[in-house]
Formats: C-alpha cells, sequence, structure tokens
C-alpha cells in the first residue's frame, strides 16, 4: 500500500511517497515560492538523483499536479496509475483541543478544521488549502489529517492551563498545547523499542531540538507535560524565538520604541528576531559553534544560554516525571550537535545521567545510546521521522475507518 505524505505551507508543498510495505521511501520533494515570479522544485527518488527546477507556479492545486506528474513519470516517477496511492496524510500545525488524534478527512472534519483558523492563522489555512489542493486531485483518494498538537492532548488540565481569568481559556482557548508532536510521538515509540521494553513501561524525556524547539515529558506512552505552549514562542532558546521570558517586558518594549508598539511588530521582533539570532546575529548552530571556537563572546553565550535552557528543562521533567529510563536528543540540533548534548548533560551526573563523551563525538545518522553502560539513565539520539510517522498514523486510521 503506497501512502503519500503532503505538507503545505503558505508558500510551499513537501511531499514524501512511501511504500508501507516495508516503510519504504519511494520519493520526495518540495516545491517552494509557491506564488512568487519564480518558484523552485527539488525532487528526488530512492533510484534517482536530486532533480532542481525553476518556473513559476500560481497556487497549492499547480503545486499537487506537478508532484502527481512528476509521480507518474515514465522515466523517473514512482507509479504508474494514481490509484496506486491508497491514502494521502495531511501535517496539519494546530488542532487546538478540537483533535485529540489523527482523523479521516470529511465535511464535518473541514469545517471544525476551518474553526481553527484563528489560533493558528499564518500556518492552519496554508494546510488547508494544500488538504483542498489534493482532494481535487484526489477526489475517491482518503485523506487523514495528522496534527501537531495531538500528542499532548493528553497532559492533565493543571499542566495546560494557564493562571489567566478562567473566562480567556472558555471564550478563547487560551492554554498549552504543544507542538512537534508528531516528532516526540516518533521517538518515544523507537526510544522504548530501542530500550527494549513497551512504552507503558517507561518515562522517556524527548529533545526536539533544531531552529524551532520542545521537550516533552512521556509517561507511559502519554505526554504529561510539554514546553511549547498557545503557540511555538514559548519554552527553550531556540533559533530565532526568544523562549520562555518574563511577560512583563513586552509592554515596557512597546513604551520604550515606536516601532514595536503594533502587536504584530513585537510578535515579529520576539519570533524572528530574537533566540539564538537575537544573542549572537546567528541562527545556524554550525555557524555559532564555529564562532565560538574563535572566541567569539556572544555565540558562545549564545550556546550557554541554550544549553542552560534545555538543562533546567530536563530537571523540571525529572521531577514530574519522578525519574526517567531515558532522554531523547533528536531534530537538527540534538542528532548533529555533540557539543550541545554535552553541554546539557554535563552536571546532571547526580540525577543519574553519565554521557559517553567518545560515543557523544562520533557523527551519524544512526540511532544509537551516548551514555555510559552505568548511567541509570540512558541517553540516545534518535534520528525523526515525521513523514513516516504520519503515513503509519494514516494508515492506523484507514484500518480503524
Amino acid at each position: 500500500m503506497k501512502v503519500l505524505v503532503v505538507n503545505c505551507g503558505s508558500s510551499s508543498v513537501k511531499y514524501s511517497l512511501f511504500d508501507m510495505d516495508g516503510e519504504k521511501k519511494l520519493a520526495w520533494g518540495l516545491v517552494e515560492c509557491i506564488g512568487l515570479e519564480e518558484s523552485f522544485y527539488n525532487r528526488q527518488t530512492y533510484k534517482t538523483e536530486k532533480i532542481k527546477d525553476t518556473l513559476k507556479i500560481a497556487d497549492h492545486t499547480q503545486a499537487v499536479e506537478l508532484i502527481i506528474k512528476d509521480l507518474l513519470d515514465k522515466k523517473t516517477g514512482s507509479i504508474s496509475n494514481i490509484s496506486e496511492i491508497a491514502a494521502v496524510g495531511h501535517r496539519v500545525v494546530h488542532g487546538r483541543d478540537k483533535f485529540s488524534a489523527s482523523v479521516l478527512l470529511d465535511e464535518k472534519v473541514k469545517a471544525t478544521l476551518r474553526d481553527c483558523f484563528d489560533i493558528a492563522p499564518l500556518h492552519n489555512p496554508a494546510n488547508y488549502e494544500g488538504i483542498l489542493a489534493v482532494e481535487k486531485m484526489f477526489p475517491k483518494t482518503p485523506s487523514v489529517l495528522v496534527f501537531d498538537t495531538a500528542f499532548h492532548q493528553t497532559m492533565p488540565d493543571y499542566a495546560y492551563m494557564y493562571a489567566l481569568p478562567y473566562e480567556y481559556y472558555e471564550k478563547h482557548h487560551i492554554r498549552r498545547y504543544g507542538f512537534h508532536g508528531t516528532s516526540h510521538k516518533y521517538v518515544a515509540q523507537r526510544a522504548a523499542e530501542f530500550l527494549g521494553k513497551p512504552a507503558e513501561e517507561l518515562k522517556i524525556i524527548t529533545c526536539h531540538l533544531g531552529n524551532g524547539s520542545s521537550l516533552s515529558a512521556v509517561n507511559k506512552g502519554k505526554v504529561i507535560d510539554t514546553s511549547l505552549g498557545f503557540t511555538p514562542l514559548p519554552g527553550i532558546v531556540m533559533g530565532s524565538r526568544s523562549g520562555d521570558i518574563d511577560a512583563a517586558i513586552i509592554p515596557f518594549l512597546m513604551e520604550k520604541y515606536s516601532e514595536l508598539k503594533s502587536p504584530q511588530n513585537i510578535n515579529s521582533m520576539l519570533n524572528k528576531k530574537s533566540g539564538l539570532i537575537g544573542i549572537s546575529g546567528m541562527s545556524d548552530m554550525r555557524m555559532i559553534e564555529d564562532e565560538m571556537s574563535k572566541g567569539n563572546k556572544k555565540a558562545k553565550l549564545a550556546v550557554e544560554m541554550l544549553c542552560y535552557s534545555v538543562k533546567k528543562y530536563i530537571g523540571s521533567y525529572l521531577a514530574a516525571l519522578n525519574g526517567a529510563d531515558g532522554i531523547v536528543f533528536t531534530a537538527g540540533i540534538g542528532e548533529n550537535s555533540s557539543l550541545v548534548r554535552q553541554e546539557v548533560c554535563c552536571g546532571l551526573e547526580n540525577l543519574g545521567i553519565k554521557i559517553n563523551e567518545e560515543e557523544n563525538k562520533i557523527r551519524s545518522d544512526k540511532e544509537r545510546f551516548i551514555s555510559t553502560a552505568d548511567s541509570k539513565i540512558k541517553v540516545m539520539v534518535i534520528p525523526t521521522n515525521e513523514e513516516l510517522m504520519i503515513a503509519r498514523e494514516t494508515l492506523q486510521v484507514l484500518e480503524k475507518e
């Protein structure tokens, strides 16, 4: 059975085609800059090299048409007929408290999804546009929606509520939702397999560290807390996001700077000009580490702030879970920065966390332990695979239906 995974942004369509008999990735690609003068289409299959094209693509429907045409290409394609695609799995950023699991698309689901536009105005409308584009191309093929927020919906109310007037929750659904849920779910499940125990018997802390980052505390396969909140802004220091700050700083800055008086501008500053780039002028961890090695003090400070913020969250989740069996590092920084992993875990020996420095320094795209043999809490690096997780969820929903 073949499943097509689609992830639509405001001006992009990312896709992966899987043969679920063996979970083999057959083809993948990305259409960027949709609606602009120049659009870019990069794609690849398991048997062909990357192909790059520059062209003009007006909308998401045209992008999906291009992708299907490419998948059907006699020379470089991966399917001979569109009917080979049994289902399409869509990534949707925000499901609010309306969706606690992946769902089969129907008119009722579409209406409920439209109700979530106001809570994620930059992402959900784009996701929805992609869903409609796919529906036009695949009128008889079932679509499944997989939500970034769904895995976190097991949090208890005392963890997801904010201590604001309760009416804001009732009227505007203001609460902690969490994001990166598909990634956290994937690596938590792989960690259980790696540890050789059922997820229901384990306590895992998952650290998704990339340009956008979050941590989750997973008890018996269910999230009890996560670092991101109503939006993807709070939590640890990120590439361009501030993470946790004193909320009173916002009105203070709005009074001091004329350019920050509008909600849009202050929001842009916190999301796009803060975090690592705000401190060091750079958001790419490889560049920051390189500058740090040259004695750049701001680069060093940025790394220290990031690692300290991750360390604090790990400590708080160890308290919330009453210990842990494993800690997982994943995503761009988590998988590739031995320095960040080392600095985060350094000084946590009394909590049962011991890093094998030599194992940690090895660069690899393989799943692996980086803790010492006598470490009470096992530390792992597990590359995330959100596309495969979406394909699995899609298949599971179809089987239930």
